[in-house]
Protein backbone atom coordinates (compact mmCIF):
# COMPACT_ATOMS: atom_id res chain seq x y z
CA UNK A 1 0.00 0.00 0.00
CA UNK A 2 1.03 3.32 -0.94
CA UNK A 3 1.76 5.74 1.89
CA UNK A 4 2.82 9.60 2.43
CA UNK A 5 3.81 10.69 6.14
CA UNK A 6 1.89 13.47 7.52
CA UNK A 7 5.01 15.58 7.39
CA UNK A 8 5.49 14.89 4.10
CA UNK A 9 2.66 15.64 3.29
CA UNK A 10 1.96 18.92 5.59
CA UNK A 11 4.82 20.10 3.68
CA UNK A 12 3.36 19.54 0.13
CA UNK A 13 -0.11 21.17 1.58
CA UNK A 14 1.70 24.08 3.03
CA UNK A 15 3.63 25.18 -0.52
CA UNK A 16 0.21 24.32 -1.90
CA UNK A 17 -2.11 26.37 0.45
CA UNK A 18 0.45 29.40 -0.31
CA UNK A 19 0.05 28.53 -3.97
CA UNK A 20 -3.43 28.59 -4.04
CA UNK A 21 -4.03 32.14 -1.93
CA UNK A 22 -1.48 33.96 -4.41
CA UNK A 23 -1.97 32.14 -8.23
CA UNK A 24 -4.89 32.93 -10.06
CA UNK A 25 -5.11 32.36 -13.62
CA UNK A 26 -7.15 35.03 -14.89
CA UNK A 27 -4.42 37.33 -13.42
CA UNK A 28 -3.19 39.77 -16.29
CA UNK A 29 0.70 38.99 -16.33
CA UNK A 30 1.39 42.57 -15.39
CA UNK A 31 -0.70 42.58 -12.15
CA UNK A 32 1.40 39.54 -10.26
CA UNK A 33 4.23 40.88 -8.04
CA UNK A 34 6.24 37.76 -5.36
CA UNK A 35 4.51 37.54 -2.32
CA UNK A 36 5.02 40.28 0.11
CA UNK A 37 5.83 37.49 2.44
CA UNK A 38 9.04 36.06 0.25
CA UNK A 39 12.38 37.16 1.74
CA UNK A 40 14.29 34.98 -0.14
CA UNK A 41 14.36 34.82 -4.38
CA UNK A 42 16.47 33.00 -6.49
CA UNK A 43 16.63 34.47 -9.83
CA UNK A 44 17.61 32.70 -13.02
CA UNK A 45 18.38 34.21 -16.44
CA UNK A 46 19.12 32.53 -19.36
CA UNK A 47 19.81 34.59 -22.61
CA UNK A 48 16.28 33.42 -24.41
CA UNK A 49 13.59 30.52 -24.31
CA UNK A 50 16.06 28.26 -26.42
CA UNK A 51 18.96 28.30 -24.04
CA UNK A 52 20.07 25.89 -21.76
CA UNK A 53 22.17 27.65 -19.83
CA UNK A 54 21.58 29.82 -16.59
CA UNK A 55 22.99 32.23 -14.61
CA UNK A 56 21.34 31.93 -10.73
CA UNK A 57 22.04 34.86 -8.15
CA UNK A 58 20.94 34.64 -4.54
CA UNK A 59 18.71 37.57 -3.24
CA UNK A 60 17.26 38.70 -0.23
CA UNK A 61 15.09 41.17 0.83
CA UNK A 62 15.34 43.28 4.09
CA UNK A 63 12.85 44.94 6.05
CA UNK A 64 12.68 48.06 3.79
CA UNK A 65 11.42 45.73 1.09
CA UNK A 66 14.66 46.15 -1.05
CA UNK A 67 16.45 43.12 -2.42
CA UNK A 68 20.20 42.65 -1.55
CA UNK A 69 22.40 40.82 -3.83
CA UNK A 70 23.71 37.51 -1.34
CA UNK A 71 27.37 36.63 -2.69
CA UNK A 72 28.20 35.93 -6.33
CA UNK A 73 26.95 34.47 -9.16
CA UNK A 74 27.33 31.24 -10.46
CA UNK A 75 26.25 28.82 -13.69
CA UNK A 76 23.86 26.53 -13.75
CA UNK A 77 22.34 24.23 -16.71
CA UNK A 78 18.57 24.05 -18.17
CA UNK A 79 16.39 21.85 -20.41
CA UNK A 80 18.21 20.81 -23.51
CA UNK A 81 15.59 22.66 -25.29
CA UNK A 82 15.71 25.61 -23.12
CA UNK A 83 12.75 26.97 -21.35
CA UNK A 84 8.94 27.49 -21.71
CA UNK A 85 5.99 28.97 -19.12
CA UNK A 86 5.99 26.40 -16.14
CA UNK A 87 3.04 26.56 -13.66
CA UNK A 88 3.65 27.93 -10.57
CA UNK A 89 2.64 31.17 -8.80
CA UNK A 90 2.41 33.15 -12.13
CA UNK A 91 -0.08 33.94 -14.11
CA UNK A 92 0.83 33.09 -17.69
CA UNK A 93 0.68 35.58 -20.79
CA UNK A 94 -2.31 34.65 -22.92
CA UNK A 95 -1.51 32.12 -25.44
CA UNK A 96 1.63 31.62 -24.34
CA UNK A 97 3.40 28.22 -24.57
CA UNK A 98 3.68 26.03 -21.70
CA UNK A 99 5.22 22.87 -20.57
CA UNK A 100 4.54 19.59 -21.07
CA UNK A 101 5.66 16.37 -19.57
CA UNK A 102 8.53 15.24 -21.78
CA UNK A 103 9.23 18.25 -23.74
CA UNK A 104 12.87 18.46 -22.74
CA UNK A 105 12.76 22.52 -21.34
CA UNK A 106 12.64 24.09 -17.99
CA UNK A 107 9.39 25.29 -16.66
CA UNK A 108 10.01 28.79 -16.88
CA UNK A 109 8.31 31.52 -14.36
CA UNK A 110 7.74 32.31 -10.98
CA UNK A 111 8.25 29.11 -8.13
CA UNK A 112 7.99 27.79 -4.27
CA UNK A 113 11.44 26.09 -3.22
CA UNK A 114 11.38 23.52 -0.46
CA UNK A 115 11.98 19.88 0.63
CA UNK A 116 15.74 18.45 0.05
CA UNK A 117 16.31 14.47 -1.04
CA UNK A 118 19.62 12.95 -1.00
CA UNK A 119 21.83 9.61 -0.22
CA UNK A 120 23.21 11.45 2.75
CA UNK A 121 21.89 10.43 6.16
CA UNK A 122 21.89 14.17 6.86
CA UNK A 123 23.11 17.41 5.25
CA UNK A 124 23.99 20.89 6.32
CA UNK A 125 20.46 22.69 6.01
CA UNK A 126 18.09 25.39 8.00
CA UNK A 127 16.60 23.02 10.74
CA UNK A 128 13.15 24.07 8.91
CA UNK A 129 14.20 22.51 5.90
CA UNK A 130 12.77 19.25 5.39
CA UNK A 131 14.92 16.95 4.06
CA UNK A 132 14.69 12.96 2.97
CA UNK A 133 17.08 10.36 2.92
CA UNK A 134 15.94 8.39 0.11
CA UNK A 135 16.04 4.70 0.09
CA UNK A 136 14.99 2.10 -2.28
CA UNK A 137 11.26 2.76 -1.62
CA UNK A 138 10.79 6.15 -2.38
CA UNK A 139 9.00 6.86 -5.04
CA UNK A 140 8.45 9.89 -7.24
CA UNK A 141 5.65 9.53 -10.09
CA UNK A 142 5.83 10.62 -13.86
CA UNK A 143 3.48 8.74 -15.18
CA UNK A 144 0.38 11.20 -16.74
CA UNK A 145 -2.23 8.46 -15.95
CA UNK A 146 -0.85 7.87 -12.38
CA UNK A 147 -3.28 9.28 -9.61
CA UNK A 148 -0.13 10.06 -7.92
CA UNK A 149 1.38 11.66 -10.40
CA UNK A 150 4.26 14.54 -9.83
CA UNK A 151 3.82 13.32 -6.01
CA UNK A 152 6.35 11.83 -3.61
CA UNK A 153 5.82 8.77 -1.50
CA UNK A 154 7.52 6.24 0.38
CA UNK A 155 5.78 2.80 0.46
CA UNK A 156 6.30 -0.10 2.66
CA UNK A 157 8.23 -2.54 0.88
CA UNK A 158 10.65 -2.60 -1.83
CA UNK A 159 8.89 -1.66 -5.05
CA UNK A 160 7.31 -4.76 -6.34
CA UNK A 161 4.43 -3.66 -9.56
CA UNK A 162 5.92 -2.10 -12.82
CA UNK A 163 4.49 1.77 -11.95
CA UNK A 164 6.11 1.27 -8.24
CA UNK A 165 9.49 0.24 -9.95
CA UNK A 166 9.10 2.72 -12.69
CA UNK A 167 8.48 5.71 -9.78
CA UNK A 168 11.40 5.00 -7.98
CA UNK A 169 13.57 7.73 -7.21
CA UNK A 170 17.03 7.63 -9.12
CA UNK A 171 19.66 5.29 -6.92
CA UNK A 172 23.03 5.55 -7.12
CA UNK A 173 23.32 8.54 -9.44
CA UNK A 174 25.27 10.86 -8.22
CA UNK A 175 23.70 13.78 -10.23
CA UNK A 176 20.45 12.99 -8.37
CA UNK A 177 22.57 12.22 -4.67
CA UNK A 178 21.37 15.74 -3.60
CA UNK A 179 18.31 17.80 -4.89
CA UNK A 180 15.90 20.68 -3.67
CA UNK A 181 12.50 20.83 -5.14
CA UNK A 182 10.49 23.29 -7.22
CA UNK A 183 7.17 23.32 -7.18
CA UNK A 184 6.17 23.68 -10.36
CA UNK A 185 2.76 21.74 -11.54
CA UNK A 186 2.91 21.25 -7.42
CA UNK A 187 0.43 18.97 -5.09
CA UNK A 188 -2.92 19.62 -4.79
CA UNK A 189 -3.29 21.86 -7.94
CA UNK A 190 -1.89 19.15 -10.79
CA UNK A 191 -2.65 19.13 -13.97
CA UNK A 192 -1.76 15.54 -15.57
CA UNK A 193 1.21 16.18 -18.17
CA UNK A 194 2.08 19.40 -17.28
CA UNK A 195 5.66 18.49 -16.07
CA UNK A 196 6.51 16.66 -13.15
CA UNK A 197 9.73 15.56 -10.80
CA UNK A 198 11.45 19.17 -11.66
CA UNK A 199 14.47 19.84 -9.00
CA UNK A 200 17.12 21.81 -8.21
CA UNK A 201 20.20 19.20 -8.40
CA UNK A 202 23.91 18.90 -9.29
CA UNK A 203 24.82 19.08 -12.95
CA UNK A 204 26.24 16.10 -14.91
CA UNK A 205 30.04 16.23 -17.00
CA UNK A 206 30.69 19.11 -14.98
CA UNK A 207 27.97 21.18 -16.35
CA UNK A 208 28.47 19.67 -20.25
CA UNK A 209 25.07 18.34 -20.19
CA UNK A 210 21.41 20.00 -20.33
CA UNK A 211 18.99 18.52 -18.80
CA UNK A 212 15.19 17.13 -19.54
CA UNK A 213 13.77 20.10 -17.21
CA UNK A 214 15.50 20.65 -14.25
CA UNK A 215 18.16 23.19 -13.15
CA UNK A 216 21.16 21.84 -12.51
CA UNK A 217 25.15 23.25 -10.95
CA UNK A 218 27.75 22.65 -9.49
CA UNK A 219 27.56 20.08 -6.47
CA UNK A 220 29.24 23.06 -4.19
CA UNK A 221 26.66 25.76 -5.48
CA UNK A 222 23.79 23.39 -4.68
CA UNK A 223 25.23 22.59 -1.18
CA UNK A 224 25.35 26.29 -0.30
CA UNK A 225 21.94 26.69 -1.97
CA UNK A 226 20.23 24.17 0.43
CA UNK A 227 22.44 25.95 3.33
CA UNK A 228 20.95 29.42 2.93
CA UNK A 229 17.38 28.21 2.07
CA UNK A 230 15.04 29.37 4.52
CA UNK A 231 11.61 27.72 4.54
CA UNK A 232 10.34 30.48 7.17
CA UNK A 233 11.34 33.44 4.52
CA UNK A 234 9.28 31.45 1.49
CA UNK A 235 12.27 31.04 -0.81
CA UNK A 236 11.29 31.31 -4.48
CA UNK A 237 12.93 30.88 -7.66
CA UNK A 238 12.40 33.15 -10.59
CA UNK A 239 13.61 31.50 -13.94
CA UNK A 240 12.94 33.48 -16.93
CA UNK A 241 14.86 34.66 -20.31
CA UNK A 242 16.73 37.79 -20.14
CA UNK A 243 14.28 40.35 -22.13
CA UNK A 244 11.19 38.29 -20.11
CA UNK A 245 13.03 39.31 -16.50
CA UNK A 246 13.53 42.73 -18.10
CA UNK A 247 9.88 43.09 -18.98
CA UNK A 248 8.20 42.22 -15.99
CA UNK A 249 11.31 43.06 -13.47
CA UNK A 250 9.03 46.31 -12.09
CA UNK A 251 5.87 45.07 -12.35
CA UNK A 252 6.51 41.58 -10.59
CA UNK A 253 8.48 43.41 -7.76
CA UNK A 254 11.57 41.46 -8.99
CA UNK A 255 15.49 41.72 -7.20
Amino acid sequence: MVILTAMKRLSFLLSALVFLIFFSPAQEANEFEIPAKSRQCLVGIASGWNSSYVTLTLYERGVGGSWKQKGGSWKGRLGRYGLVWGKGLHPVPSGARTKREGDGRAPAGVFYTGGAWGYAPSIKKSPNLNYVQVTPRDLWYEDVTSPYYNQYHRIEHNPRTTAEKKAQMKQGDYAHSLKLFIAHNAYPNITPGYGSSIFFHIWRNSGGSATAGCTTMAEGNLKNLIGTVEPNKLPVYVLLPRAEYDQYRDAWKLP
